[in-house]
Formats: C-alpha cells, sequence, structure tokens
C-alpha cells in the first residue's frame, strides 16, 4: 500500500542492496517515491526490487561498484535523460575496514575506505547537485556514524571518513543554503546491520533497533516539507 508521503518523488539510494539502505528503499517506496537502487550486488539488489513490486511499488537498479569513479561520473546524463530530475538522495553506501592501529592498516584497505566512505560521495555530489537543483525541493541525506564524533581506538580509516563526510556535507549545506535543495546527515545509532555485527561481534543483535525502525527518520528529512539544512541528527 502506497501512502504518499513522498507520492512522485525519485529517490536515488546508494548501498541499497542490503542493511539500512534496502530499508530505506522499500520505505521510500511505500510512500510513493519512484527509488533508483545503487548497490554492488546484484542478487541483494533484485531482492529488494521483489520485496518493492510486491507491495506496489517502483524501483530502477544500478548495479555499481562507487569505486569506479569514471562509471559514477557518467550516471548523470543517463538519470537526467530518464528522469529529467532527481528529488532526493541518500548517500548511504560505506564500509568499515579493519579494526586495528592506525599505523598497522594495510594500505589497500585503507584507500579503499576512504574511496567508498568519502571519494565516491564527493563524486556523486558533483551528479545529482545539478539534478536535485531541477527539483522544487530537493533533499540529499548522508548516513553517519557515533564515530565520527567520538573516534575510538581501532575505529581508524571508519572513524575518520564518517566525520570527513559530515564536514563535507556542513559544507555543501552552506553552498546550497539558496536554492531549493537541502543537506542533512543522519546518524542511526545502533542497527542491527551486517556491519554492526563485524564491529561488535559479542554484541546480542536482539538488543538493537533493526533497519526498518530506522529508516521511518529518513522519510521526513526526505519530504519537500523539511526546513533542516546542514543539521547532524543523531538518533538514539
Amino acid at each position: 500500500m502506497v501512502n504518499g508521503a513522498l507520492q512522485n518523488r525519485v529517490a536515488l539510494i546508494t548501498g541499497a542492496s542490503r542493511g539500512i539502505g534496502a530499508a530505506i528503499a522499500k520505505h521510500f517506496a511505500k510512500e510513493g517515491a519512484h527509488v533508483i537502487l545503487v548497490a554492488r550486488t546484484v542478487g541483494g539488489l533484485e531482492e529488494v526490487d521483489d520485496e518493492i513490486k510486491k507491495h506496489g511499488g517502483s524501483a530502477t537498479l544500478i548495479p555499481c561498484d562507487l569505486n569506479e569513479f569514471d562509471r559514477v561520473d557518467n550516471m548523470g546524463p543517463s538519470l537526467y535523460e530518464r528522469f529529467g530530475q532527481l528529488d532526493i538522495f541518500v548517500g548511504n553506501a560505506a564500509i568499515l575496514g579493519s579494526m586495528t592501529p592506525l599505523v598497522q592498516y594495510d594500505s589497500k584497505t585503507w584507500h579503499n575506505v576512504f574511496n567508498t566512505n568519502i571519494h565516491a560521495n564527493w563524486h556523486l555530489m558533483r551528479v545529482v547537485e545539478p539534478l536535485l537543483k531541477l527539483s522544487d525541493s530537493g533533499r540529499a541525506i548522508f548516513v553517519s556514524s557515533a564515530a565520527a564524533k567520538k573516534p575510538k581506538a581501532y575505529w581508524g580509516a571508519y572513524a575518520i571518513t564518517k566525520s570527513a563526510l559530515e564536514t563535507m556535507a556542513k559544507v555543501w549545506a552552506s553552498e546550497l543554503e539558496n536554492t531549493s535543495v537541502r543537506v542533512n546527515v543522519l546518524n542511526p545509532g545502533p542497527t542491527r546491520t551486517a556491519m554492526r555485527g563485524t564491529a561488535f561481534p559479542g554484541e546480542n543483535p536482539n538488543t538493537l533497533k533493526s533497519a526498518d525502525e530506522v529508516a521511518g527518520a529518513f522519510i521526513e528529512l526526505a519530504s519537500p516539507n523539511c526546513k533542516s539544512n546542514g543539521e547532524i541528527i543523531d538518533l538514539i
């Protein structure tokens, strides 16, 4: 059943094949948005697509490794030709990297975390900004973490990139202040995801919020009625 809070909006969501990204996609679709799902895993994207269609929603699938920056850069013309504009962008895709001392970090892993968590989002910003400006109320939402504000030992590249992501989002929000686009960051807090399980292997996942429980918070920030800009919202 479509509820309609995002009726006829077009939303691009990265990391949409599982976890929080998949949950956001399903919630947006139930609210009437056409969702563009971006992720590396084709099978995961197809499973999310099946769920969306089951409830009367619609989706477009873009299998893509966001570290392939040329492919990301070339998304813009295709999106414009197909949709004419973009109303919502959710930068959710991220990787944890290694839980290890900074000086012991593997160089390849270090650069991969920065490429996925920061550089890919910068490339995506360049792609989506012109499309969001064509919307009457473009909305961009980045997904962050408590690690950005409370960095701890062994959280290395993940904590550093999430802190950088928040700063990048606030700079972008400031640059777009006089447009109809609004940019915000949401930290969902401890959530039952595969990444959380890797970071805290001894934790009981049943004590955590599910991805579905946090996905609803994104709807308000994606709404044309959202007035916030440059905010970092923490879900407790």
